[in-house]
C-alpha cells in the first residue's frame, strides 16, 4: 500500500504516516444500530462495528456486520420483515407472494394474515 512498508507494520507509524497525508481512521464506540433504508429494503445492523476515515475534509464510513434485510414497499409502504413473509408461508402453506400480499393487506400483522389465507 505504502512504498517501503512491508508487511509487520507498525500501526502507531502507519496511523502517523496516514495523518502526515491527511487521512484521519477512528472507530465510532457504542454503535447500538446502524440503518441503510433503499427505495425497496431496509438493512439494519445491529451491534455493528462502524469506522470513520476523514481524507482531505471527506468521511467515510465502513460498517462490519451481519445485516438484517426487510423488504418494503417503497415511500410510505410497510416494512415486512422476511421472517414473518416465511412464517406466513409455513402457518398456511401459501407462496411466497401470496404470504406477502397477506402481510401487506393485514398492515404486517402474521396472524391476521395467516388468518385470511386460510379462511
Amino acid at each position: 500500500m505504502f512504498p517501503g512498508m512491508g508487511r509487520g507494520v507498525n500501526p502507531r507509524k502507519m496511523k502517523s504516516m496516514m495523518r502526515k497525508m491527511g487521512m484521519d481512521l477512528d472507530e465510532l464506540g457504542d454503535v447500538e444500530e446502524v440503518i441503510i433504508k433503499t427505495s425497496d429494503k431496509k438493512y439494519i445492523f445491529h451491534d455493528a462495528a462502524v469506522t470513520v476515515m476523514t481524507v482531505q475534509g471527506q468521511k467515510t464510513f465502513q460498517i462490519v456486520g451481519e445485516p438484517d434485510v426487510e423488504e418494503s414497499e417503497g415511500e410510505g409502504g410497510i416494512v415486512i420483515p422476511e421472517e414473518d413473509i416465511q412464517l406466513v408461508m409455513a402457518q398456511s402453506g401459501a407462496s411466497y407472494d401470496d404470504a406477502k400480499k397477506a402481510l401487506e393487506e393485514n398492515e404486517g400483522n402474521p396472524a391476521e394474515a395467516i388468518i385470511s389465507l386460510m379462511s
